[in-house]
């Protein structure tokens, strides 16, 4: 381990394994080494991996350049060279799936099929996320509002409220997401009279603390090299929109989320929440 240049942070080389596409490996060791403060992980991906061969030059890549090693490899051979290759460097190596699917066998009493990215596979599953994805893009920052009613969440804030990436995270686990502007003197589409809590999607409101969000438009308009000199990060005019915004989701009954020290991932789980709350209270 050493010192980052120019930081106090200690780097690390991390070697992430799998033969698929690395997803699964590279979110586990996100989540874990986000853990410790003042480290610095240089990760190399070794994707696809299915051969012996491919497995060699990994091996060689570990030497030079030593670090704990993080795989998901199904085929027997292969986990097995690498674990042996790895002991012979004194290197840790950690298959992250390994304590999952052996509760799940104990618990189910079933064997694992031991097939390598079944995640992925083309099944329906995937075709719905595909329609969920262009439904998405279909339907982002007011577009396509005639059938607002075939979506499965309707996010609706302020701009800069992150409608758009959340809808996106949304749309990849399967959700017809669509989300409108909430804009300063313009009615809603008048489609949303028409949405019911009943059968129609769920609507969410999106808030954040006016402060942070004139920071972030500021910066917005900064990178679009536009006249700061303006209503959209005046602070007086960005605390009324906020305010309006939010008696709008008072008088409507929705549900609100504030934004403003969420990741995209926190915003995304908690609506998932709330859609599971509301398909409880409707079944």
């Amino acid at each position: 381990m050493q010192q980052s240049s120019g930081t106090s942070a200690k780097a690390f080389h991390l070697h992430l394994v799998s033969d698929a596409t690395g997803e699964t490996v590279h979110s586990v060791a996100r989540a874990c080494f986000v853990q410790f403060e003042g480290i610095e992980p240089v990760e190399h991906h070794w994707p696809l991996v299915r051969t012996k061969g491919q497995i060699d030059k990994i091996l060689r890549n570990i030497e030079e350049n030593p670090g704990v090693v993080l795989f998901t490899i199904v085929k027997e051979e292969l986990r097995t060279a690498l674990e042996i290759g790895c002991g012979r460097l004194h290197i840790p190596c950690i298959s992250v799936l390994d304590p999952v699917i052996h509760a799940l066998t104990a618990f189910l009493g079933l064997e694992s099929s031991g097939k390598s990215g079944r995640q992925h596979t083309l099944d329906a599953n995937y075709f719905d996320r595909i329609d969920a994805m262009t439904f998405t893009l279909n339907h982002d920052d007011g577009q396509s509002t005639h059938d607002l009613g075939d979506a499965d969440i309707i996010l609706v804030g302020v701009s800069r409220t992150s409608k758009t990436p959340t809808c996106i995270y949304l749309a990849n686990r399967g959700l017809k997401a669509a989300n409108v502007p909430i804009v300063p003197n313009i009615k809603l589409p008048p489609v949303f009279e028409t949405l019911t809590s009943d059968s129609g999607p769920v609507i969410i409101g999106l808030t954040t603390d006016p402060r942070r969000l004139v920071q972030v438009r500021r910066n917005r308009i900064r990178l679009l090299d536009h006249d700061a000199d303006t209503d959209y990060v005046d602070p007086e005019t960005v605390r009324d929109e906020v305010a309006t915004a939010r008696r709008l989701f008072g008088e409507r009954d929705w549900p609100v989320i504030d934004v403003t020290r969420r990741s995209i991932e926190e915003t995304a789980a908690t609506i998932l929440q709330i859609i599971d709350r509301d398909r409880e209270n409707h079944a």
